[in-house]
């Protein structure tokens, strides 16, 4: 029996609620960054595997649905692997996590698409001196080892 792939849109809705009680480091809606994040891949020129695992690539790691749902939604097996290999595992090293999302086909433009969002200056501008220098320098040091430009 073939399942039906959930929609963009449907996919869309399902990250949305799964992330509704969350916001990010300035107090805004989880959800923007989200949409921010897809919004970017398709700019990128993303296909719908890769915009699925935009909306839902911090789901598993932000505990908003589990490793469980994810291996059980009907999306494919890109999509999958993309969402899973841009989770961060606990304690792992920046470098085998960065390796994993460039082996990973099509991870690394939903990452890019992340960290571009992450560093927009408009959206850090919003957090205090200490916050904006630490994560400017961790998204550069993200960006080095995946190999993107500055």
């Amino acid at each position: 029996m073939t399942r039906t792939l959930l929609t963009l849109a449907e996919v869309e809705a399902l990250a949305r609620k799964a992330h509704a009680a969350q916001t990010d480091k300035a107090g805004r809606p989880y959800a923007e960054h989200l949409q921010a994040v897809a919004e970017g891949v398709r700019e990128r020129g993303g296909d719908d595997e890769q915009i699925a695992a935009a909306w839902l690539h911090d789901a598993v790691e932000d505990d908003a649905l589990s490793q469980e749902w994810l291996s059980e939604a009907a999306l494919t097996n890109r999509t999958k692997a993309i969402v899973l290999a841009l989770t961060k595992r606990d304690g792992e090293p920046p470098e085998s996590y960065a390796k994993r999302i460039r082996t990973t086909p099509g991870a690394l433009l939903v990452k890019a698409s992340d960290l571009a969002h992450n560093a927009d200056p408009a959206r850090l501008a919003l957090l205090d001196e200490h916050t904006r220098a630490r994560l400017t320098k961790k998204y550069a040091s993200m960006r080095a080892l995946l190999g993107l430009a500055p």
